[in-house]
């Protein structure tokens, strides 16, 4: 069982939902992002996404594009992204999602990638642009070495396909709550309950809900029918207000802890 799965039979066994920040790896630098993974764990991020810095974020709203921008201007790359994690093991054993567009794994070789991002602590990868139809190859080198392959699934999806992404995904599903790019919203979509809905009559997988979750109260209302919520945009957002300051780490952390609800909920379907 892989460290991702690992971590949501926990939760479940406990009656509890999960937390999934992202944050772009390099923004506003290397080191920063380092004591960001491990206070985020101490925060109570269930996993940690961590964002590979690209030219051409072209899912990503203005916030994270400004984030890869920061980080690219530091000419961080997927080499950089991965000894940073390998060193963050050394206080933290929280999982972590590579997050990335295809074009820099391409570049930095398939079976490289799958050897150096285990051995780094890596548990799984999310490329944003590869669709399950064309993932073969890379689901399987992943697959090879111990690695969950996480795929996205919005609510314009096919049955057929959410099928397809059920058969083909491994450690959790990643449901986006509405169509367009990522960013907070003052409200969340109705279609993400709907897609969650869908996707439970396909998969025993855990399904998070990302895109637009900004606060505590969208946090619960994700929690009352998805097993984790994502929130990225919001916490970018809040490393950009900061940089520079002293406290941006504590800053950044005492934002997560805000977003978990007071309470827990009953266990969703």
């Amino acid at each position: 069982m892989s460290r991702i799965a690992e971590t949501f039979s926990h939760l479940k066994s406990v009656s509890r939902r999960g937390l999934i920040p992202f944050i772009t790896a390099g923004d506003p630098d290397l080191a920063t992002t380092r004591a960001l993974i491990v206070e985020l764990a101490r925060a109570g991020a269930s996993v940690i996404e961590l964002g590979v810095p690209f030219s051409d974020p072209v899912a990503d709203g203005p916030v994270i594009q400004r984030a890869s921008e920061r980080a690219l201007r530091l000419h961080v790359g997927v080499r950089d992204v991965l000894a940073v994690v390998a060193d963050a093991r050394r206080e933290t054993d929280v999982p972590i999602v590579l997050f990335s567009y295809l074009n820099p794994l391409l570049q930095f070789g398939m079976e490289r990638l799958a050897t150096e991002t285990k051995q780094a602590g890596i548990d799984g990868v999310l490329v944003t642009d590869l669709v399950p139809e064309e993932a073969g190859e890379f689901a399987a080198t992943l697959a090879a070495h111990q690695l969950d392959q996480i795929f996205l699934a919005a609510p314009t999806t096919s049955d057929a396909r959410l099928s397809m992404i059920a058969r083909r995904a491994r450690g959790f599903i990643y449901a986006i709550s509405r169509a367009g790019v990522t960013g907070a919203r003052s409200e969340l979509s109705g279609e993400a309950e709907k897609l969650v809905g869908r996707l439970r009559r396909v998969t025993d997988l855990p399904i998070a809900v990302g895109f637009g979750i900004s606060n505590s109260e969208q946090v619960a209302e994700v929690w009352r029918y998805a097993d984790a919520a994502v929130v990225g945009s919001a916490l970018v957002a809040e490393i950009e207000r900061r940089d520079g300051a002293v406290d941006l780490v504590s800053g950044v952390g005492a934002f997560a802890r805000a977003l978990l609800p007071p309470v827990s909920l009953p266990p969703n379907g």
